[in-house]
């Protein structure tokens, strides 16, 4: 993927989702409305962290290039340069894949 010419502020990331399956296990081909939305993801940007009341800034347990599985209807999804991604909030992420 290109330099991606956004940034996300505080605690949020930008994931690029996995395409859906379009076939099932048995070879059955679905057409697009009946395909899941995907749940999981590759990040490709990341914000600077949530700022603390404190004034320092959290740091975030995920990076760029991590696998993430995120919740279905979770985040905001946006297209960028013809490329579809998800922004989401690090809370909204279920667990990294490693």
């Amino acid at each position: 993927m290109a330099k991606l010419n956004l940034r996300p502020l505080d605690d949020r990331v930008v994931v690029k989702p996995e395409d859906a399956e379009s076939t099932t296990a048995g070879g059955i081909v679905l057409p697009d409305s009946a395909q899941e939305k995907p749940q999981r993801g590759k990040i490709v940007a990341v914000g600077p962290g949530k700022l603390m009341d404190s004034g320092v800034r959290g740091e975030l347990s995920v990076a760029v290039g991590d696998t993430v599985i995120f919740g279905k209807y979770g985040g905001s999804n946006i297209e960028v340069d013809g490329v579809e991604l998800k922004i989401l909030r690090e809370s909204d992420i279920l667990a990294k894949v490693l």
